[in-house]
C-alpha cells in the first residue's frame, strides 16, 4: 500500500465516524513553549487547556512533525526520523478509551489488514480498564504488556491535562530482533501508534518538580498518534523508513552522487541513511519558513544541513549533495504537500547557500586542526585537548567526528570526556535561562487562563472606532489576579470592549487612555494577547484607585494609530514590490510595524544592489501615488487561499480569516489595521538592506512623517555642507570633490616632503654612530615624530650604516607613554642577533615589554620619564652583543 493510499484510508475512516478534516498546521507553532511542532496535539492544545472551545467534538489530522531529540538514532536503527507524518484522531471531551481502542483496532486489522497476531499491546501499569477493553476486543494476555510511567503515561510536563496511554506494536519478526515483546525489543516489535487517554489533571509542581494528579478531569480527552513512516514500512515490506515510497527516491538520489549502492550494515549505511533522512527534514522545515541561524528552530536546521553534510563527506562525497537531495523530496512528496512546490526556490538558494557556507568552514578548521595536532604532537602529548576539539565545534562549526578521526590519522586520541564536560556547562547554562524564561512564561499563562476561563473574549472594535465606552472584567498585578489597584500601580486589564488594537502580524500594539466614570485615570502603554483571542491591555494608574467592574471610555492614541495603519500598509506594497522585483522565494519572514517607519525580513541570499534597491523604493512610491484602494473582506480559510491571498509563516489563521486587498497587486491575510487608501501612506524612504542571518535580509524604511522629517533633515544638512563650501546645494558635491582633490594632492606633498626629512634624519642620526670593538651602535632619543614614523626612522638609519655590522635604538615619549625601537643590520641576524634582544632590559625600566621577531624590534612602557635610563641600558646591551659577535 502506498503512503498516499495509506493517508487517504486514514483520513476517510475518521471522517466517516465524524471527525472533523483539519489540515496540518506548519512545522513553526504558534506555542512560544514550542520551538517546532512535534506531535499530533500541537494545535489543538489550546482545546485540551481548555483556553479556547474546540468548534468540533473530534477532529482528525496528518501533522508535519519534527523532533531531533533521537537524532543520533537516525540510521542506526530502522525506525527513527527527524521529520515524520503523524496521523492523528482526537476527542474533545467526546468519546474515551472505548470507542479509541475499538476505532485503532478495525483500522489497523480491517483497513490496512494487519495480521491480528503480530499486534502486540502496552498499556500503564495501572491502567485494568484499557487492558480489560483490549482483551475484550480480541488481544490475548499474552500478548499485552503492562509498562510505567517513562514509557506508557504522557503530560506536557506542566500543569494540566495528563494520561495513561497505550500503545499499538507491530512484531517485524526474528529477523529484526529478539522475541519477548516492545518490552524487550522496540526493533523487533515497532510501535506504531499511541494512544493518549487524557483523563486526570495535573496540579502545580513541588521543590523537586513532581506535578500531583489532582482528580480526574470533568471532560476526558483522546490524543492518539499513529506514525506514517512506521506503517509504510511494514505495508511496504521495507526494511527502514528510508526504503518506503516516502523516501526511496530521495535515497536512490544519494547513492547516484556516491556513485555506489548503500551496503547492508555498517557505518557507511548510516551515513546513506542519515542524508537520505535529513534532506526531507530540511526541504520541509525552510518550507515552512524555518532558515539557518545560529540559535532557536534556525539552528536545528542547521545542524540538520551541517550533518548531512558531514556524513555526504564520509561517503566521498565531495561535489554538492543537498541540492539534489532536496530536490528529488520536492519532486517525490510535492503533490501532497504543495508548500514544498510552492518553496523550491526558496528550498534550493537556501541549502546551496549554506553547503557552500559549511564547506569553507570545513577548509578552515581543518587548518586549524592541523595545527593544534602539530602543537600537541610537538608536546610530546597523545592526546588532543577537549578544549580544542570543544573550541572547533562550538566556535567553527567544525564536527567533533571529524576531529577525532582526524587525530586518529596523526595517531592522536582526542579528550572526548573534557570536550563532553564543556558541552554539558554550555547545555546547563542555556537549560538554566531557557527554563527560568519558560517558569516565568508558564507562572504568567496560568494567570491569563484562570482568567480566560471565566471571563468572555474581548470584542474588538478598533477598525471602526478609537473611542469606546467599556468595562473592566479583570485586573492582573504582578502576575496575580487581583480586584481594585491603587495609584501609581502597574496593572493588566481584560476588557468586555476594546478599540485597542493588541499586538500581532508585526504591529505594535496600541496605546492610549482609560478613564472610568468616577475619575480615576489610567495611561494604557501597551496591548498585546496572552492566549490565543484574550487580550491584555498594559496600563499605569495615574490617578485614582481601579476596581473590576469599573466602567468608563477607551482611547487610542489616534496620531500614533496613523503612524501604524500607513506602515502596516507600506509593509503589504513592499511585500508585493520585494516579490515582483526579487522572485517569489523572497517571502516575508517578519516583520515590525511601528509609527511611521517599519523593518521587513525575507529571504534572499545577497545583498540587494543599489540598483534593486533604488527600483524597490520607485516602486513602493509608484503603487503610494497610483492611490489603490484598500479594502479588508472575510472568507474561509479554503476560499481565501484559492483567491490568491498570501499567509504568513509563522502566523495563525481561524477557519474565517480577513483579507486586506491594496489595489490589484497585494492580496494577504492579515488582522492589522490599514490606511483607506494607498495615497495615505504618505512618502515611502528606504534607509538600509543589512543580512540578519543565512538567506535573510532586513530592509528599513520610513514611512509618511518619518520620511517627511527625515527629509527634512538631510535638506539641512545639505544646506549647511553647501554653505561651508560657499557654494549653492545643487553645486555642493562638485565643490567638495574639488576640495577633497586639492586636499589629496596637498597631503601627497606633504607626505613627500615628510619622507625627505626622515631621510635627512636618518642621515644625521647614521653619522651619529659610535664606533665599538664589533660595529657600530647609535642610541639615541628623538621628537617630533609618530610611533609609525619612529619604525621607519630606526630601518632607515641602521641602513646608511655601510662600515659594518650596526645596532640602532630611537626612544620616543609620546601621549604620556615611553617607545623604544631597536634595528639591527642584516649581516647580524646570520649571527643569530635578534633585536628584541637589545631592548629586552630597556623595556623594563620603563615599565613595559617588547616584542618583534628579526631585524626590527620595539617595546612600550608607561614611564617615559625612565626614557634617558633604557637608552642607556639598550646602549649597553648593544655594544656587548657587537663584542661577543
Amino acid at each position: 500500500m502506498r503512503s498516499k493510499q495509506i493517508r487517504e484510508m486514514f483520513t476517510d475512516f475518521f471522517t466517516s465516524r465524524g471527525h472533523q478534516p483539519v489540515p496540518s498546521s506548519p512545522l513553526i507553532p504558534d506555542d512560544p513553549t514550542l520551538l517546532l511542532a512535534n506531535a499530533g496535539m500541537n494545535q489543538f492544545k489550546p482545546y485540551f487547556l481548555g483556553e479556547t472551545s474546540p468548534p468540533f467534538p473530534r477532529a482528525t489530522s496528518i501533522q508535519k512533525c519534527a523532533r531531533t531529540s533521537d537524532i543520533d538514532n537516525v540510521g542506526r536503527t530502522n525506525r527513527h526520523a527527524t521529520f515524520f507524518e503523524m496521523m492523528g484522531n482526537f476527542s474533545f471531551g467526546d468519546y474515551f478509551k472505548e470507542d479509541a481502542i475499538a476505532f485503532a483496532w478495525e483500522l489497523l486489522t480491517q483497513g490496512y489488514g494487519l495480521e491480528k497476531d503480530k499486534l502486540w499491546i502496552t498499556v500503564f501499569e495501572d491502567d485494568d480498564e484499557a487492558e480489560h477493553l483490549w482483551r475484550r476486543i480480541g488481544v490475548p494476555a499474552s500478548r499485552i504488556q503492562r509498562l510505567g510511567m517513562e514509557d506508557n503515561y504522557w503530560s506536557m510536563g506542566v500543569p494540566g491535562p495528563c494520561g495513561p496511554c497505550s500503545e499499538v506494536n507491530y512484531d517485524r519478526g526474528p529477523a529484526f530482533g529478539k522475541e519477548g515483546g516492545p518490552a524487550i525489543d522496540g526493533e523487533r516489535y515497532v510501535e506504531i501508534w499511541n494512544l493518549v487517554f487524557m483523563q486526570f489533571q495535573r496540579g502545580e509542581g513541588d521543590k523537586k518538580g513532581n506535578l500531583p494528579i489532582l482528580g480526574e478531569l470533568a471532560n476526558k480527552s483522546i490524543d492518539t498518534g499513529l506514525g506514517l513512516d512506521r506503517l509504510a514500512a511494514i505495508l511496504q515490506d521495507a526494511q527502514n523508513v528510508c526504503t518506503t515510497d516516502l523516501l526511496l527516491p530521495t535515497f536512490h538520489t544519494v547513492q547516484d552522487l556516491a556513485g555506489r549502492a548503500c551496503p547492508s550494515e555498517g557505518e557507511e549505511k548510516v551515513s546513506f541513511q542519515v542524508v537520505t533522512e535529513h534532506a526531507r527534514s530540511i526541504a520541509f522545515l525552510i518550507a515552512d519558513g524555518v532558515l539557518p541561524a545560529k540559535d532557536g528552530r534556525g539552528y536545528i536546521l542547521r545542524r540538520l544541513m551541517r550533518r548531512a553534510i558531514r556524513h555526504a563527506r564520509l561517503l566521498g562525497i565531495d561535489g554538492s549533495v543537498l541540492p539534489a537531495a532536496t530536490a528529488s523530496v520536492i519532486t517525490n512528496l510535492g503533490s501532497v504537500w504543495p508548500e514544498l512546490t510552492a518553496q523550491a526556490t526558496l528550498i534550493e538558494q537556501v541549502v546551496t547557500a549554506e553547503e557552500e557556507s559549511f564547506t569553507r568552514t570545513l577548509a578552515q578548521g581543518t587548518r586549524l586542526l592541523d595545527a593544534a595536532i602539530s602543537r600537541t604532537q610537538s608536546s610530546g602529548s597523545a592526546a588532543l585537548p577537549g578544549e580544542t576539539a570543544f573550541e572547533l565545534a562550538d566556535t567553527y562549526g567544525f564536527p567533533l567526528e571529524l576531529t577525532v578521526e582526524a587525530a586518529r590519522g596523526a595517531g592522536l586520541t582526542v579528550d572526548e570526556d573534557r570536550f563532553a564536560a564543556l558541552l554539558d556547562e554550555q547545555k546547563k547554562r542555556a537549560k538554566t535561562g531557557g527554563r527560568a524564561k519558560t517558569a516565568e512564561a508558564l507562572k504568567k499563562m496560568d494567570t491569563y487562563r484562570e482568567l480566560a476561563a471565566r471571563l468572555p473574549r474581548t470584542e474588538f472594535l478598533g477598525y471602526e472606532h478609537l473611542i469606546a465606552e467599556i468595562t473592566v472584567t479583570g485586573l492582573i498585578s504582578d502576575g496575580t489576579v487581583v480586584t481594585t489597584a491603587g495609584e501609581g500601580t502597574e496593572v493588566e486589564l481584560v476588557l468586555d470592549r476594546s478599540p485597542f488594537y493588541a499586538e500581532a502580524g508585526g504591529q505594535i500594539g496600541d496605546t492610549g487612555t482609560l478613564t472610568t466614570s468616577d475619575g480615576t485615570r489610567l495611561r494604557i502603554t501597551d496591548t498585546r494577547y496572552g492566549l490565543e483571542g484574550f487580550r491584555v491591555h498594559s496600563a499605569r494608574v495615574l490617578e485614582g484607585e481601579l476596581s473590576t467592574g469599573a466602567g468608563g471610555e477607551a482611547a487610542v492614541d489616534g496620531n500614533r494609530r496613523k503612524g501604524l495603519m500607513r506602515s502596516h500598509s507600506a509593509t503589504h506594497i513592499l511585500h508585493a514590490v520585494v516579490r515582483a522585483t526579487l522572485g517569489d522565494h523572497a517571502s516575508q519572514q517578519g516583520s515590525l510595524v511601528e509609527p511611521d517607519r517599519l523593518r521587513f525580513d525575507f529571504a534572499h541570499f545577497a545583498a540587494l544592489t543599489p540598483d534593486q534597491l533604488s527600483q524597490i523604493e520607485q516602486a513602493v512610491n509608484g503603487h503610494i501615488l497610483d492611490d489603490p484602494g484598500v479594502r479588508a473582506w472575510y472568507a474561509d480559510r479554503a476560499e481565501a487561499e484559492a483567491a490568491g491571498a498570501i499567509a504568513l509563516f509563522g502566523e495563525k489563521y481561524g477557519d474565517t480569516v480577513r483579507i486586506v486587498d491594496i489595489g490589484d497587486f497585494s492580496r494577504e491575510l492579515c488582522g492589522g489595521t490599514h490606511v483607506a487608501h494607498g495615497s495615505q501612506v504618505g512618502a515611502f524612504r528606504l534607509l538600509s538592506e543589512s543580512s540578519i542571518g543565512s538567506s535573510l535580509r532586513r530592509v528599513e524604511a520610513l514611512t509618511g512623517h518619518g520620511t517627511l522629517g527625515h527629509t527634512n533633515t538631510e535638506r539641512r544638512l545639505l544646506n549647511e555642507v553647501a554653505g561651508l563650501l560657499g557654494a549653492r546645494p545643487a553645486d555642493a558635491p562638485d565643490a567638495l570633490r574639488k576640495r577633497l582633490d586639492a586636499l589629496a594632492t596637498a597631503q601627497a606633498e606633504l607626505g613627500r616632503m615628510r619622507a625627505a626629512e626622515l631621510r635627512s634624519r636618518a642621515a644625521q642620526l647614521a653619522d651619529k654612530g659610535r664606533q665599538v670593538s664589533g660595529g657600530q651602535v647609535v642610541a639615541e632619543k628623538v621628537t617630533g615624530i609618530t610611533p609609525d614614523e619612529l619604525r621607519q626612522l630606526a630601518a632607515d638609519t641602521v641602513g646608511r650604516i655601510h662600515s659594518g655590522p650596526a645596532i640602532v635604538v630611537l626612544a620616543l615619549e609620546h601621549a604620556d607613554k615611553a617607545l623604544l625601537v631597536a634595528a639591527v643590520s642584516p649581516d647580524l641576524l646570520s649571527h643569530g642577533v635578534q633585536a628584541v634582544q637589545v631592548i629586552s632590559r630597556a623595556a623594563k625600566a620603563v615599565g613595559g615589554g617588547g616584542g618583534g621577531a628579526g631585524a626590527l624590534a620595539s617595546a612600550g612602557g608607561r614611564l617615559p620619564e625612565h626614557l634617558d635610563q633604557a637608552i642607556a641600558l639598550a646602549a649597553e646591551d648593544a655594544t656587548a652583543l657587537l663584542n661577543d659577535r
